[in-house]
């Protein structure tokens, strides 16, 4: 890279790295298993590309087109490794990846404009699929839908590594002896695949903003595809309520991408963003979207489901002028009818935080009492509770929670806003004692 030191270098190949991982493994990943046919190899190939990106880029310079790089490499390593198996028994799958490779070349594959078409949305419906266990569904979504490691996967399990590498290998060994087809399923099979796959959509945009680790806490790229995934199954079942729901959902939390971190990268908090940045297309389509899910529950005369609920607190969020104006009233109210209907710990933590928030701290600890034992390892639990305490002004019983939360955090960003929480109360202890 001219003009570069070799340090610098590296640290902008590096982010470009990561970058293309985001937006574009998914993608690579999910054709090369409908070209090869093999899950692992497509992983593997994929890995390798990335790492020999992280080796090349940093002296030949970032290519103009990092996806297409990614997928030309990562398609001649599935060739060279098919060419090394027995030629018989992978002869049709080299066939097909070669024949791939002459036709698109260096340029990046068209989108498919057919929601059918759509690889990524053939892995997600896969990985969905009725005949696996719920637990090799989520694993399989972690590990190849997302992209987490098989030991991150395993962490979420409360596993060792290599025993969820035996659960993957077995989940992939189930899709290719059940003979489970790599396909978005026809129309009268969709509803049984509508609750798995609308997960799986919401795992993957939440992940775009909530990092598991590192140092990108915000990754607009895998949230812009969550959308673009779940416009696509808004087509596939239009009329469905929860579709619309989730979309509408994502769009007004992909409102605030602008205004998620500072400049220097730290995290701002919803009630310090700078509102007249958001953006006001996407919170209107979001509003238009949940309007449209409402008609369409009205006649089903059912009650609201988990994505529609959730989209109504955003909504209020999303329109409300000012942090201040903010109903929050209502948004514990729908909290509370969520937690009925989808109980979860992190839903009664949100209703919490909504009830400190109308009727003041005391009201919000009093309900977060019942939630230690459940959430005692969840970051958010910990910095909420402290920050609850700070705002009622109890500065010292406030700091152990706010310093577990630092122990628990799992991005950068989240570390050192909670390091500048945990400065500005003991500076104000200090100045306190001081002043006595």
């Amino acid at each position: 890279m001219t003009g570069l030191t070799p340090g610098e270098a590296a640290t902008e190949a590096a982010r470009a790295v990561a970058s293309v991982a985001a937006s574009e493994r998914l993608r690579v990943v999910s054709t090369l298993i409908r070209l090869t046919g093999d899950w692992d190899l497509a992983e593997d190939c994929v890995q390798d590309a990335l790492a020999r990106a992280l080796a090349v880029w940093p002296e030949r310079g970032i290519p103009d087109n990092p996806g297409a790089w990614l997928s030309t490499v990562a398609r001649n390593l599935a060739v060279d490794a098919i060419r090394k198996a027995d030629a018989d028994r992978r002869a049709a799958r080299r066939h097909a990846v070669e024949t791939s490779i002459e036709s698109e070349g260096e340029e990046e594959p068209t989108m498919p404009t057919d929601a059918i078409d759509d690889d990524r949305l053939r892995l997600i419906f896969t990985c969905c699929h009725p005949a696996l266990a719920l637990e090799s569904r989520v694993a399989l979504t972690l590990r190849t839908v997302l992209g987490l490691s098989v030991a991150e996967t395993a962490h979420v399990f409360l596993v060792s590594e290599p025993s969820m590498q035996k659960r993957l290998v077995r989940a992939r060994a189930k899709i290719r002896g059940a003979g489970i087809p790599y396909r978005v399923p026809p129309a009268h099979l969709l509803p049984e695949r509508t609750a798995g796959v609308l997960a799986v959509l919401y795992l993957l945009f939440t992940e775009g903003y909530s990092s598991g680790s590192g140092t990108d806490l915000v990754r607009p790229a895998l949230a812009e595809e969550a959308i673009r995934l779940t416009r696509l199954v808004a087509t596939l079942m239009p009329g469905q309520p929860e579709v619309l729901g989730l979309l509408a959902l994502e769009l007004f939390q992909h409102s605030r991408a602008a205004t998620r971190l500072d400049g220097a990268g730290d995290l701002v908090l919803l009630e310090d963003q700078d509102r007249a940045r958001w953006d006001a297309a996407a919170i209107a389509e979001g509003i238009g979207m949940l309007a449209q899910a409402e008609r369409t529950l009205e006649p089903l005369a059912t009650p609201p489901g988990p994505y529609l609920l959730q989209a109504r607190i955003a909504a209020e969020h999303a329109t409300a002028p000012t942090a201040a104006a903010t109903d929050f009233a209502r948004i514990a109210e729908l909290y509370a009818v969520l937690g009925r209907i989808a109980p979860s710990p992190v839903v009664d933590l949100n209703r919490a935080i909504a009830v400190a928030l109308s009727q003041g701290p005391d009201a919000g600890l009093a309900l977060l009492d019942a939630l230690d034992a459940r959430l005692a390892e969840y970051h958010l639990q910990h910095a909420t509770r402290a920050d609850l305490l700070r705002r009622r002004g109890s500065d010292r019983d406030a700091l152990p929670h706010y310093r577990r939360a630092l122990e628990l955090a799992p991005s950068d960003a989240e570390r050192r806003f909670l390091q500048g929480r945990i400065d500005a109360v003991a500076a104000r202890l200090d100045h306190r004692e001081r002043g006595n």
